[in-house]
């Protein structure tokens, strides 16, 4: 019996504090926090909305999801929703 393996549409949530709202620029990439790698979108939403619900006090406090599956296979966007 034979398993079927799920695509794996890697993410990554990464945040930290921005010098300005107006563009992405992290005020200290030392301090930048990896939240973590995702397999999926839904799963790399949760956690992102979890961190960004965290920090909603402070307006220069961003996360991020960045979708490594379209950096690792660029051609894969044709191929799925997220």
């Amino acid at each position: 019996m034979s398993e079927t393996v799920q695509p794996q549409l890697l993410h990554l949530v990464i945040g930290g504090e921005l010098l300005d709202l107006d563009h992405v620029t992290f005020k200290d990439l030392d301090k930048v926090e990896v939240v973590g790698l995702f397999p999926n979108y839904a799963t790399a939403y949760a956690a992102w909305k979890s961190k960004a619900q965290q920090t909603v006090d402070n307006a220069h406090m961003r996360y991020f999801i960045v979708h490594l599956h379209r950096l690792l296979d660029p051609g894969q966007d044709s191929k799925s929703a997220h």
